[in-house]
């Protein structure tokens, strides 16, 4: 007769017991609030898209769901906080390829790991930039901002509030074969609110965050970043059709958990953030500021962060950036 050490049934005990407890822990999530942190602060393109996420997740989960900013340091913070947090599915980042794709490659030494401390629930849409001046500027069109650039190396400047803001401005100053300044900013509300105040000649700001002070008047959209025009702003022609050949630049929206946090439980949550997706109130913000839905499944979203880690490392050295 075999006989196991009694440590190792206790081990298996053990392991039986949690894989069972697992589909019954999803099946009762989520019980209590959820957190949606936020890399970015109030009124960034990131905080709307969690915002509009965490009515519709509440409204399906019958539980609340709270936004919790916690900008700065180019995300470092918010993804520090989750990645520490419980693995157990309440505490959520909803966030972009800055944290996600861009970061590891425009910083030499990261305080998270943006792959092993993150579990993946799903990638949810993708969207552009628009390059914004002041109503008064003196740049009518892209051609002229560049023309300035020429004339006086050096003496342009550009904001940046993000990771995708500041990598857009140098890869449109390295393709224009110009030299600019850039000053960056915490969040692209502040940098905006510092444009309008004329802090700065131009920048790169989200959809989201963008179309509101252009549709109200306050800034002046040169261009759009990727290669279709927005549908809210059929006029303004993208950076390529400005001039500027090739040039292509979008930003990506995610939801991650911490690493552990059980696979039942993510399969749960990408089923609400599948649901949420799916409701008008999500769709006419899309619809809204042309982004476009993309959910899809945890291991689709692990494919797609690291394909785009890949090519957020190729535009950055393209665009002459030195990590710090």
């Amino acid at each position: 007769m075999n006989f196991r050490p009694i440590h190792t049934l206790l081990a298996l005990t053990a392991a039986a017991t949690t894989l069972l407890a697992q589909p019954a822990a999803a099946q009762d999530f989520p019980s209590k609030p959820i957190t949606l942190v936020v890399p970015f602060g109030p009124g960034s393109g990131t905080d709307q898209m969690a915002r509009l996420y965490a009515k519709a997740l509440g409204d399906e989960a019958k539980v609340s769901v709270v936004v919790d900013n916690k900008g700065g340091a180019s995300g470092f913070i918010a993804a520090q906080h989750v990645a520490k947090a419980a693995p157990d599915g309440y505490t959520l980042m909803m966030t972009t390829n800055t944290t996600h794709a861009a970061n590891e490659h425009l910083y030499k030494k990261l305080p998270y790991d943006p792959v092993k401390d993150f579990a993946p629930i799903g990638l949810l849409s993708t969207g552009q930039m628009l390059l914004l001046v002041r109503p008064d500027s003196p740049y009518k069109s892209l051609a002229d901002l560049l023309a300035a650039a020429k004339k006086a190396p050096g003496k342009i400047d550009f904001g940046s509030g993000s990771s995708s803001s500041q990598v857009a401005g140098y890869l449109l100053q390295q393709m224009a074969h110009v030299d600019m300044l850039n000053v960056p900013y915490r969040s692209n509300p502040q940098a905006i609110t510092d444009l309008i105040g004329g802090g700065f000649a131009f920048m790169f700001a989200d959809a989201p965050t963008a179309l509101p002070q252009v549709q109200g008047g306050k800034l002046r959209a040169l261009a759009a970043s990727s290669g279709k025009r927005l549908a809210s702003l059929p006029d303004v022609p993208t950076v390529a059709e400005a001039g500027v050949k090739g040039y292509d630049m979008s930003y990506w929206f995610a939801a991650y958990a911490p690493a552990g946090t059980p696979p039942a439980v993510i399969a749960k949550l990408n089923q609400m953030f599948a649901k949420a997706s799916a409701t008008e109130e999500v769709k006419a913000s899309l619809a809204r500021t042309s982004g476009v839905l993309a959910l899809g499944t945890p291991e689709g979203l692990a494919q797609f962060q690291a394909a785009e880690s890949k090519k957020w490392g190729e535009v950055i050295r393209a665009a002459g950036i030195e990590a710090q």
